[in-house]
């Protein structure tokens, strides 16, 4: 028997059925998640083979491959990356002797597992090449089409199906995933997806996974508005509720049953299941759609969807942003002192350093985010005391480390309504640097992606191409490490966030001026100011704990020889020392750089005292 033309079930005008979940359904069959259950494609046939025969005997047209996530990318994480083609041709193989005939066979496509641009390193071309890899393989199997399903980014979806379409003409269903709110992860509505999914010629756009059928109704019924394009939705069986220690997903197959019905009144074409499906459910969705199949199914289509803000609305002028910008913008030198939050949650030694700082006149209070991967005030929040129990513009460093891109985007608007305007965007230390080796890093994506977010803020866009009122006003500040082991690349990210949209950067502490002469030399193409670190020594133990403990630091030989020629003077030989070699670094550096940023191992006193005595900011009885 051959399989249903896939073309025509798209073409036909009626209700077609697809499958449910295979994740599910191999592990209530005895496979734990510590294996990858794309590999079983090659390692255990029959048991797949079985899952798919089950959802065919319920009543599925449409069965799909297990290779959700059988990309080069992730499997990369088993060692079974140069097997991709193999896995997947292995998969399609399987599924269509399951379907006998009697169902067409879609090759599955999830997500990357990794941000591509402007989000993170991976380029687009990159990403297309990645998912080009696993289409191949379905391809060669004998995939009737595709379906790439549960994407939160738009742009990465777009990758997937370029590189589908670039391989053949297979129908290709394109679904995204929604939350509970209705939007994507990246805040893009559902309508908007629907309408730039059939922009780009997929032949059935939709909805799966994360959600049970109630949010999932919503979400169709929003597409429905916009595009004539079938429907597709295969909705979670609910919300997995914990139950003693398992997750189980509480929609029973007449609920799923009762949505599926729904969501053919809405005008979906292509119904299922995702995550906690199984055949029993399948076959009260098929019951229904037998039921509710003479009934015709038409879709209203209203007026196109706004599209995604671009992301070149009018930004605020950098002088007008801050203090700290309108010197940057002017060409002033600025200065700034790290003043370290506290281990507990009184402010009082943070709030008293920065009044020193001010009557100083330093331009801002650096305040670092918890360096060295150690738990302290949170950055955001201690800023916020500073600049309203002082008054003194902080630069507020911002870790990556530890929050999904959600978080950040909510830190960051709730910083920018609270008055907090310049950032340094960091990647951030991994916990196994801190006392808190046990810790997991989250690191969703980088300071290049995380540049990227607050440059859409800047412009008065989210991550989703979703309008956020009125623009935010940040001057985005980057690191950069001038003595990296591997300057190349580091070169190449320097490029990377100045194309992102930083506006200024600052360095790890120099103590080889001629690393950060080369630096700029070499990225003088994509110049912006860059702020110089400067680490006064208070010891040699201060001095050899920067040499060999602190990533991304280089201290030259010499440099530590000075110190351990004073320090065999005394402790305060030692001090006088570890000030003369920061006094000279910022003599030799202040024709390069647009100011600098001192650290401050001991009190913020020694700071002013160093930039004081350099001529940066004025003579102590000078001080306003």
């Amino acid at each position: 028997m051959s399989a249903p033309d896939l073309l025509e079930l798209i073409g036909d005008g009626r209700v077609h059925v697809m499958d449910g979940a295979m994740g599910t359904m191999l592990y209530a069959r005895g496979v734990f998640v510590n294996v990858c259950y794309d590999e079983l494609n090659v390692t255990e046939p029959r048991l797949v083979q079985d899952v798919h025969e089950a959802y065919v005997s319920a009543g599925s047209e449409i069965i799909e491959t297990n290779t959700f996530g059988a990309n080069p990318v992730k499997l990369s994480s088993w060692g079974l990356d140069d097997r991709t083609e193999e896995i997947n041709r292995a998969a399609v193989e399987l599924a269509r002797s399951a379907a006998r005939g009697k169902a067409a066979v879609l090759g599955a496509v999830g997500p990357l597992g990794i941000r591509i641009e402007p989000w993170g390193p991976t380029s687009r071309d990159e990403a297309q090449a990645l998912f080009r890899r696993q289409l191949q393989g379905l391809l060669e199997g004998g995939a009737h089409g595709f379906v790439l399903e549960t994407f939160s980014d738009l742009s990465e979806l777009e990758q997937a199906y370029r590189a589908a379409r670039g391989l053949c003409d297979l129908p290709v269903f394109a679904q995204i995933t929604v939350g509970e709110d209705g939007l994507t992860a990246y805040g893009t509505a559902p309508e908007v997806a629907a309408w730039t999914m059939a922009d780009w010629g997929a032949d059935v756009v939709g909805l799966n996974c994360s959600v049970g059928p109630a949010v999932i109704l919503d979400a169709a019924e929003r597409m429905a508005e916009v595009t004539d394009r079938p429907l597709s939705a295969l909705p979670n069986a609910g919300l997995p509720r914990a139950v003693g220690d398992r997750m189980i997903y509480m929609a029973s197959p007449e609920y799923m049953a009762q949505y599926a019905r729904r969501l053919l009144e809405t005008g979906v074409r292509f119904v299922g299941g995702c995550c906690g499906t199984t055949p029993e459910h399948i076959g009260c969705i098929r019951e229904t759609v037998t039921s509710e199949q003479p009934k015709p199914v038409t879709v209203a289509v209203g007026a196109a969807p706004e599209p995604p803000a671009p992301p070149g609305l009018e930004e605020t002028p950098l002088a007008a942003r801050s203090a700290w910008g309108r010197k940057l913008a002017t060409g002033a030198f600025v200065t700034s002192v790290e003043v370290l939050p506290g281990r507990g949650w009184d402010a009082g030694e943070v709030v008293e350093a920065a009044r020193a700082l001010r009557r100083a006149g330093v331009d801002a209070a650096a305040i670092p985010d918890s360096p060295l991967a150690q738990g302290r005030m949170a950055a955001v929040p201690a800023a916020l005391v500073v600049e309203r129990d002082v008054g003194i513009e902080t630069v507020v460093h911002y870790t990556c480390r530890n929050r999904n891109m959600i978080g950040m985007v909510s830190d960051l608007l709730g910083a920018a309504a609270a008055g907090l305007r310049n950032v340094l965007l960091v990647t951030g230390d991994l916990p196994t640097e801190g006392p808190y080796a046990q810790s997991t890093p989250v690191f969703d994506i980088d300071s290049i992606g995380l540049t990227n977010v607050v440059h859409h803020l800047n412009r008065g866009v989210d991550p989703g191409g979703s309008s956020i009122g009125e623009a935010t006003r940040f001057v985005i500040g980057v690191a950069l490490n001038q003595g990296a082991r591997d300057i190349e690349r580091e070169l190449e990210r320097f490029a990377y966030k100045v194309e992102a949209g930083a506006h200024f950067a600052v360095t790890q502490p120099v103590f080889a001026v001629e690393d950060l002469a080369r630096f700029l030399e070499r990225s003088r193409d994509w110049a912006i100011p860059v702020v110089a670190g400067v680490w006064p020594f208070t010891s040699l133990r201060n001095a050899e704990f920067l040499a060999n403990e602190v990533p991304g630091v280089r201290v030259p030989d010499s440099v530590v020889g000075r110190m351990r020629a004073a320090e065999a003077q005394g402790r305060e030989a030692a001090e006088r020392e570890g000030m003369a070699i920061a006094s000279e670094v910022i003599d030799a550096v202040r024709p390069l750089v647009a100011g600098v940023q001192v650290g401050t191992p001991g009190a913020v006193s020694g700071a002013i005292e160093l930039l004081a005595a350099a001529g940066v900011i004025p003579p102590p009885e000078a001080a306003p």
